[in-house]
């Protein structure tokens, strides 16, 4: 396998030579041999002719689907295709209202779909305004500032706290060089960088002696050689890795478009039926056509797209309310479907803010309470509060906050920090046992200074005070430290209390001092022995106090969550444990370990493992398919560089609007504004909740299509044709024009109230349901055929005894007799949709258990039909567009009485359902207790 940091090529661009030892491997005097360098630099001449041979020093971009393109996509539909041939029919038989009409329901869904796909994020272009305008750089041996697009490799680089990186590069120099990767590895603190090669097989996060394209330079300066440019970086590496993750379509989108394909089909089967009835009838042919064509209109759902869109949007809404924004609508309803959630640890599971939880000295063990960048907190000594810090604990603390460059500031009620995250800790510790920050350093103040070099892993300060007028203090790593230490220590000791810390994930940091009389500078020997140990600080990124009960939720509703990171296996697998992510005994798995493993190797281990470590973007990809692969709806968060590949590929990603680059939250389906874990959970419960809601929506709206449908195919079957001066003409019930009012205006106002239904009980106590599950179960089949058939039957009785009533006969010449009929099959329709509507509030349940009034846009949906309907019948322009007319109170009272017929069947079927359901538990129990 490639290694990620080196050049690799890309469509129109070159690669310089790869080495046989990785970049990060080779000594810096052999870097530049490789990439015929010098410690001057290159030449202009030189270049410019590497600038045509690799190419500019910009990432590619994939161009976006054009306007036209999106549009297309959204008519490329069995259900407009349909709709589209009915309106041409229409118009050329001379019907040009209903075809217009039909036309203009196809226009309308048209631009919802392409207004929202438009609108899309374009992830790719996001990467580019992560590489920094101009860089210093030494062309002919002199330093100058060129545009980042025109480096090459070979070309020599100058970095200074506060740059960003403009490619990857090779260390040759550096004093005090630290980075921010997190972007890139998870890395909750700036990586330390030096020009020591390390080992060739090293993880992303340890190449040490890389600086990669995009990070951000935090404190010191380095010179050095860029090995990469534009594609063949790391940045570059993962734009591609983005190329090649797939935009999966969601569980619902899946569903809708397998049931518009059984709909179409089913639709084209029974138009060709009902031409051949209707032929065989003695029906004209351009009446066979028409009747056809109504029955296209009467079948297809054409409120279905604007209902699911609007109920996604109220989803939409509700989440924002939550810190959860959506970008692409559908996600809403992938969340209630998320089976796992592989979640990034840094500022997601934890809090993103540095803080020592343990102390030690030669006197025993000490716990500092309070998380994150707060002075709240106790210091705890055998679980007692200690109302004052004990001299060896004041040593320790002071030491700490002596030899660190970090400051504290208040800020707006709350404290903030500047500075490395580590040393801004040991300043909040100090804080907890009431040591002034201030008032320490002017009673020590500062002499001279060794900074922390990543060579020597120690950083020493010189201060004016202590017993011998000049104190020296020295703050590293453990064993750095105890072999600066007399030889009256027992460092085997303190090596095992060192280790008990990293086993609990702590970053350890030991600290000593030893008098220096007379000095007021620093010399290299006087840091090389002589010291005392004050003790040891454990710091860590802590979990967030939320994130715990988050996770349990998760598990009871059967969501599975996996931590994938790129910091390191310890401080990963210790708040995996304080999270309940795994058990005791079970470790994690780090990105070496996947690298060598084969697919069904990793199938397993993504199954049984749920902390991942050390990973780099590919890592995760690569983990976000098998879990895919295995059935799994996931949903992926990150904020970094490194995750949005994963994000692009999970089913749904999550992206932190704090803390996330632009990258990761372009590539994602949803932003949390909070950057919080609990978010997340409030948002797969919405999303149960606008799934739920959704089913009741089609639930409420198929029932109507498949009764139209079934009041036409049986007029068309049996009832007599209507003669007009020797022509005979269909009897039908409807016309297609007022077939739309209903699936249109009285559905969609009806339907729409159901998307604010409060949630189901226990919605976060139920299982995922499986991704392959019919968007319409059996029970609402069932349920959809029985409402049907009660309106069809009612509608057709109403008419004929309307029609009857004033006379029709088989005469066509009453058009007002036949409008009345009509008008009444109509209300019948409505007043149906109106009695089951209060039926579909909960589809298994009694309305009592969502509450009478507990959802006010029922009342409202209601009042608003019944004033449409009330125009319907009565304003002259409707009566003239959908051929109408005026009821008597009479005529609405019994269409309401037939109507309100659906309320005992229905809750009938739903009082024998729930007794089977009691009985299927009872004997699942009694063979549970046998």
């Amino acid at each position: 396998m490639q290694e990620p940091s080196q050049p690799r090529k890309q469509a129109g661009l070159r690669a310089p030579d790869v080495p046989s030892v990785p970049w990060h491997a080779l000594l810096p005097e052999a870097a530049l041999e490789q990439l015929s360098s010098t410690p001057q630099g290159l030449t202009e001449e030189a270049a410019r002719e590497r600038l045509a041979r690799h190419g500019p020093n910009v990432l590619e971009r994939s161009r976006p689907d054009s306007a036209w393109k999106l549009l297309w996509r959204q008519l490329d539909s069995p259900l407009i295709w349909v709709l589209i041939a009915s309106a041409g029919l229409a118009i050329l038989l001379g019907k040009v209202t209903d075809g217009l009409v039909v036309a203009a329901v196809v226009v309308l869904n048209t631009l919802i779909g392409f207004v929202q796909e438009y609108r899309a994020g374009r992830a790719i272009e996001a990467l580019n305004h992560m590489v920094p305008e101009t860089a210093q750089v030494l062309r002919d041996g002199h330093l100058v500032a060129r545009p980042a697009a025109e480096l090459v490799p070979g070309d020599v680089v100058q970095l200074a706290s506060g740059d960003r990186v403009p490619a990857d590069l090779r260390l040759l120099r550096s004093r005090n060089f630290h980075v921010e990767e997190a972007a890139l590895t998870g890395e909750s603190v700036p990586s330390s960088k030096h020009v020591a090669a390390v080992a060739g097989d090293a993880e992303l996060g340890d190449r040490a002696s890389l600086a990669f394209g995009g990070t951000l330079v935090t404190s010191g300066t380095s010179t050095a050689v860029v090995v990469a440019t534009g594609g063949a970086t790391e940045l570059g590496r993962i734009s591609h890795l983005m190329e090649q993750a797939a935009d999966l379509s969601t569980p619902l989108t899946r569903e809708l478009a397998r049931l518009g394909r059984v709909i179409s089909a089913g639709i084209v089967v029974l138009s060709a039926v009902l031409l051949g009835v209707g032929m065989f009838r003695g029906y004209a042919f351009s009446d066979a056509v028409l009747v056809a064509i109504t029955l296209a209109v009467a079948a297809i759902p054409e409120g279905l797209p604007a209902i699911v869109t609007i109920a996604l949007a109220i989803g939409v809404q509700r989440m924002a309310l939550r810190r959860a924004v959506i970008r692409k609508l559908p996600a809403v309803e992938t969340l209630g479907s998320t089976t796992v959630i592989c979640t990034d640890k840094t500022g997601t599971l934890t809090r993103n803010e540095m803080t020592v939880q343990a102390l030690w000295t030669r006197r025993g063990h000490y716990t500092l309470t309070g998380v994150g960048h707060s002075p709240l907190g106790e210091l705890l000594h055998a679980g007692r509060a200690l109302d004052a810090p004990p001299e060896d604990v004041r040593a320790l603390l002071v030491a700490g906050v002596l030899c660190s460059e970090a400051d504290l500031q208040p800020r707006e009620g709350r404290w903030g920090m500047t500075g490395d995250p580590t040393e801004g800790a040991l300043l909040f510790a100090a804080k907890k046992a009431d040591l002034g920050v201030l008032e320490v350093r002017e009673r020590n103040p500062r002499l001279d200074a060794i900074p922390f070099e990543s060579e020597h892993q120690y950083m020493a300060t010189l201060h004016a005070g202590g017993p011998e007028g000049r104190e020296l203090v020295l703050k590293g790593a453990p064993e750095v430290v105890l072999r600066r230490c007399g030889p009256e220590l027992d460092r085997d000791a303190v090596l095992v209390e060192v280790e008990r810390m990293a086993r609990q994930g702590l970053r350890v940091l030991a600290f000593a001092r030893k008098g220096l009389p007379g000095a007021e500078a620093l010399r290299p020997e006087d840091v090389e022995d002589g010291f005392t140990l004050l003790g040891l600080q454990g710091m860590i990124d802590p979990p967030r106090e939320e994130a715990l009960a988050s996770v349990k939720a998760c598990h009871a509703a059967g969501i599975r969550v996996k931590m994938m990171t790129g910091d390191h296996p310890g401080t990963a697998e210790a708040i995996g444990l304080q999270l309940g992510l795994h058990a005791p005994g079970h470790p994690g798995l780090t990105g070496a370990h996947l690298s060598g493993m084969s697919d069904a190797e990793l199938a397993v281990a993504v199954k049984d493992t749920n902390v991942f470590a050390r990973l780099a973007p590919e890592h995760k990809l690569r983990l976000v398919r098998a879990l895919q692969a295995q059935r799994h709806v996931v949903a992926m968060t990150g904020d970094g560089v490194n995750d949005a590949p994963a994000l692009k590929q999970a089913n749904i990603g999550v992206a932190m609007g704090i803390t996330g680059t632009a990258v990761s939250r372009e590539a994602a389906d949803l932003v949390l504004t909070d950057d919080n874990f609990a978010t997340i959970v409030a948002a797969v419960e919405e999303g149960r909740r606008v799934y739920d809601n959704l089913v009741k929506s089609l639930a409420f709206v198929l029932p109507t299509n498949l009764g139209l449908a079934l009041i036409l195919m049986l007029g068309v079957t049996f009832f007599p044709l209507l003669e007009s001066g020797g022509v005979r003409e269909p009897l039908l019930a409807m016309r297609p024009t007022q077939l739309l009012w209903i699936n249109l205006v009285a559905t969609v106002t009806l339907a729409l109230p159901l998307a604010f239904e409060a949630k189901e009980q226990h919605v976060m106590r139920r299982p995922p349901r499986a991704p392959d599950t019919p968007v319409l179960s059996r029970f609402v089949v069932m349920r959809t055929g029985l409402v049907a058939l009660l309106m069809a039957a009612g509608a057709i009785g109403l008419f004929l005894w309307e029609f009857a009533r004033q006379g029709g006969g088989h005469d066509a010449s009453n058009v007002q007799a036949l409008a009345e009929a009509r008008t009444m099959a109509v209300n019948t329709v409505v007043s149906f949709q109106i009695f089951y509507l209060w039926m579909c509030r909960t589809l298994t349940g009694s309305t009592r258990e969502v509450g009478f009034a507990s959802n006010p846009t029922v009342f409202m949906g209601i009042a608003a039909l019944v004033l449409l309907q009330a125009a319907f019948m009565y304003v002259p322009f409707f009566q003239r567009l959908f051929g109408s007319a005026p009821l008597s109170l009479g005529d609405i009272a019994r269409s309401v009485l037939v109507g309100a017929c659906v309320l005992p069947v229905v809750g009938l079927e739903k009082w024998l359902r729930s007794r089977s359901r009691s009985r299927r538990r009872e004997v699942g129990r009694r063979v549970g207790a046998t």
